[in-house]
C-alpha cells in the first residue's frame, strides 16, 4: 500500500500532467477502534480504516475541487480529471487561490497508538458509576472510540504540512426515569488526550446527568418576564457560534450584512468578554495546526475585552473583502473566565433562569433570536427552584453578550472548546 508521501508524488506528477500549475492536495488515513455499549453491556468491538484524498484546482482563476477513497492509479487520475473539469466549468474569480509557500512543518498531538484496555476499564467506570451515583439515569448507549489521523498537505508554491494526531472521544446516550416519569433523551460526549482522569469528571457529563435525574420533576413558569438568564458553558458555546456566525464570519463580511462590519477596534460587547480560536492550548485536547489554505495556524482572538479585534477570513474572503486574511480555520474556541463563582451568579439573581442549552433557529441579520430553552432551571430570590418545561427565552445576541452581568470562575472544557458560566440580563422569558 503506496504511503501518503508516494501519493502525493502520483497526484503531484498527474496534476503537472494535465497541464494544471497552482493546486492542492490534501492526503489523510486514520485508523478507530471503537467500543460500544447498549444498556450496561458491551456490545461491540471494530477497527475502521479510511484514506482519502482531496484535489483543488486553479486554471486562469477558476476552482475546481474533487475528493474520494479510490486511491488506486486510476482513481487518482479521475480525481485530477474531475477537479479539472470543475475548474473548467466554473467562473473565473481574481481571489481563488493558495497561500504563499511556507516553511515544511510536521506537527503531533495527542496520543498516536491507544490504551485500548485502560480505556476499556474507563468506560466500565461510566457505567458502575452512574449505576451507583445517579439511580434515575438509565443508559442507553456509550460509544467510545480511539482515532490516529495522518494527514499530508501540500500545494504548488512548495508547502508541505504534515500532522499526526490521536485522541479518545466518547459519547453518552442517557435518560431519567423515575416511575411512569421519563425525560426524553439526553447525549453528551467529550474528547480527552490522556486516561488519567474519569471521564465522568470531564466537560460537563455529571452535570448533564444530574440535572436530567432533576428534570423528571418541574415546576411551571406560566408568565412572560424580563429577567436574567445564566448561560451553562454548553449553552454559552451555542450563543458564541450565533455570535461568530453572525457579526465575524467570513460570509457576512463579504456580504455586507454583519453589524460589526466597520467597527474594528471599537467595543462591541462587554468587557467581560474574551472570545479566541486557539491552536493549541493546555485545556483542549484537541490542536489546529494549520490551514486549508495552507498557512500555519495562528491563535486568533476576536473579543479582546469587549473589543473587536478580527473577523474570521479565509484567504478566498481576505482577498474578496481587500482585509486581512485570519490564519486559522475557526475551531478550538475558548471564552476565557471571570471571577464570580457560579453559585454566587445565581445568589445574584432576582428572578430568571439557568439555560442548559437552547433550541431555535440561526438569529437574524439583526441579530435577534427566539427558542426554546432546554434542559433549565427556574431562579427566584436567588434560589434555584426546579426545572421548567417547554420555556421560550427570545433576545439580541449583541445585548445577551453587552448586557452581562457576570462570568464564572469556573470554566469547562469538553476537548474542544472551552467556557464559563454567564450571566446576562434583560431577556424575556416567556413560560409555557
Amino acid at each position: 500500500m503506496a504511503s501518503l508521501k508516494e501519493l502525493s508524488e502520483k497526484l503531484t506528477g498527474l496534476l503537472q500532467a494535465a497541464g494544471i500549475e497552482k493546486y492542492a492536495v490534501n492526503l489523510t488515513e486514520s485508523e478507530k477502534r471503537e467500543l460500544n455499549t447498549e444498556l450496561t453491556s458491551f456490545k461491540l468491538y471494530r477497527t475502521i480504516f479510511n484514506r482519502k484524498a482531496a484535489v483543488t484546482a486553479f486554471l486562469d482563476g477558476r476552482k475546481g475541487s474533487a475528493s474520494g477513497s479510490d486511491l488506486s492509479e486510476e482513481g487518482l487520475r479521475q480525481l485530477v480529471e474531475d477537479a479539472r473539469l470543475g475548474a473548467l466549468s466554473a467562473e473565473p474569480d481574481e481571489a481563488n487561490d493558495i497561500a504563499p509557500a511556507q516553511a515544511p512543518a510536521v506537527f503531533h498531538s495527542g496520543p498516536e497508538t491507544p490504551d485500548m484496555e485502560r480505556y476499556y476499564g474507563r468506560l466500565q467506570e461510566i457505567i458502575d458509576t452512574v449505576s451507583k451515583d445517579y439511580p434515575l439515569i438509565r443508559m442507553g448507549q456509550i460509544i467510545g472510540s480511539h482515532e490516529a489521523v495522518r494527514h499530508l498537505y501540500l500545494n504548488a508554491n512548495g508547502t508541505v504540512f504534515e500532522s499526526r494526531s490521536g485522541q479518545y472521544e466518547t459519547v453518552l446516550e442517557f435518560a431519567g426515569n423515575d416511575g411512569e416519569k421519563t425525560t426524553g433523551l439526553g447525549y453528551g460526549g467529550v474528547v480527552t488526550a490522556d486516561l488519567d482522569t474519569p471521564i465522568l469528571e470531564k466537560g460537563s457529563l455529571k452535570t448533564q446527568l444530574e440535572n436530567t435525574e432533576k428534570s423528571l420533576h418541574t415546576v411551571p413558569v406560566a408568565d412572560k418576564f424580563e429577567g436574567t438568564v445564566i448561560l451553562t458553558p454548553d449553552a454559552l458555546a451555542q450563543f458564541a457560534w450565533m455570535l461568530v456566525e453572525n457579526y465575524v464570519s467570513a460570509g457576512v463580511i463579504m456580504n455586507g450584512t454583519s453589524q460589526w462590519l466597520n467597527r474594528m477596534g471599537e467595543k462591541v460587547v462587554s468587557d467581560r468578554i474574551t472570545l479566541s480560536f486557539k491552536t493549541r492550548d493546555d485545556r483542549l485536547a484537541v490542536t489546529h495546526p494549520f490551514t486549508a489554505d495552507g498557512f500555519p495556524a495562528q491563535d486568533v482572538t476576536i473579543l479582546d475585552k469587549g473589543v473587536l479585534s478580527a473577523f474570521l477570513l479565509n484567504l478566498y474572503a481576505a482577498k474578496k473583502t481587500g482585509k486581512e486574511v485570519t490564519k486559522n480555520d475557526g475551531v478550538c474556541l475558548v471564552m476565557e473566565p471571570g471571577d464570580t463563582a457560579f453559585a454566587d451568579m445565581v445568589k445574584g439573581v432576582s428572578r430568571g433562569l439557568i439555560v442548559g442549552g437552547f433550541s431555535g433557529g440561526q438569529p437574524g441579520v439583526n441579530g435577534e433570536f427566539s427558542g426554546v430553552a432546554k434542559n433549565s432551571f427556574y431562579v427566584e430570590n436567588g434560589e434555584i427552584k426546579g426545572a421548567v418545561m417547554e420555556t421560550m427565552i427570545s433576545g439580541n445576541l449583541t445585548d445577551l453578550f453587552g448586557r452581562v452581568t457576570a462570568l464564572s470562575s469556573e470554566q469547562v472544557s469538553d476537548g474542544t472548546q472551552a467556557f464559563p458560566y454567564l450571566a446576562a440580563e434583560g431577556i424575556t422569558i416567556s413560560g409555557s
